[in-house]
């Protein structure tokens, strides 16, 4: 492996790791909660919806607003770190 192949893998975990509370805080996801309006509130009324009033546990909403509130785990950090770093490897076969 070369130089930039492990500059893509580190760019891709760290990209990862900066780029998701970022993401989840554009759609909606604050440290506040649910922001009004959002696209995360439209997906957190059509979850309650389809559950018949309320967020399943464990679902995209609910993971989405717990990582929001309060940040990455340690362990979710080293799975965002570990697949970001898998798409700079594979990006690098087509550089």
């Amino acid at each position: 492996m070369g130089l930039i192949t492990y500059a893509l893998i580190g760019g891709g975990a760290v990209g990862g790791v900066v780029a998701v509370p970022l993401v989840l805080g554009v759609v909606g996801f604050t440290s506040a909660g649910i922001a009004a309006g959002s696209i995360a509130a439209k997906m957190m009324a059509a979850a309650a919806v389809a559950n018949g009033g309320g967020v399943a546990a464990g679902s995209v909403v609910a993971v989405g607003q717990a990582v929001g509130a309060a940040g990455l785990s340690g362990a979710a950090t080293a799975v965002v770190a570990s697949t970001g770093g898998a798409a700079g490897w594979l990006a690098a076969f087509l550089i």
